[in-house]
């Protein structure tokens, strides 16, 4: 089985909206084959706590917006990992020391990763 289209259309917005605010070391892993509650995990990474509570919170306005329903949110108090349940697409902001620490990438090892289309942004010289 893998991730429907409708997860991967929503994958993209939360991608796209997580980059807007900063978020680094995004990766889509299409979960849908271990795990029957969900298609895609997708792993961003903020620099601080402020960081991760602003990527969470875009995320989740620009997926409401598109007319996902959040159904589940956990850690947004403390800005340190913030999970996001939105059904077929699971949205994880981690600091950078506890993305390090929980290591989904290991944990997930042999699931497919989802290609992103996030803008490319120029260097500043």
């Amino acid at each position: 089985m893998t991730a429907s289209e409708r997860s991967i259309e929503i994958l993209q917005v939360a991608a796209r909206a997580a980059d807007s605010k900063g978020g680094d070391d995004l990766v889509a892993l299409d979960v849908s084959n271990p795990l029957p509650l969900a298609d895609i995990f997708l792993l961003a990474t903020g620099r601080s706590e402020r960081n991760v509570v602003a990527i969470a919170s875009e995320v989740e306005d620009k997926l409401n917006e598109a007319g996902v329903r959040t159904l589940r949110r956990e850690g947004k108090a403390e800005g340190r990992w913030i999970l996001l349940d939105f059904g077929d697409l699971v949205v994880h902001v981690f600091h950078e020391e506890d993305r390090m620490y929980y290591a989904l990438e290991r944990l997930w090892k042999d699931c497919p990763v989802v290609p992103l289309e996030l803008p490319v942004h120029e260097s500043a010289e």
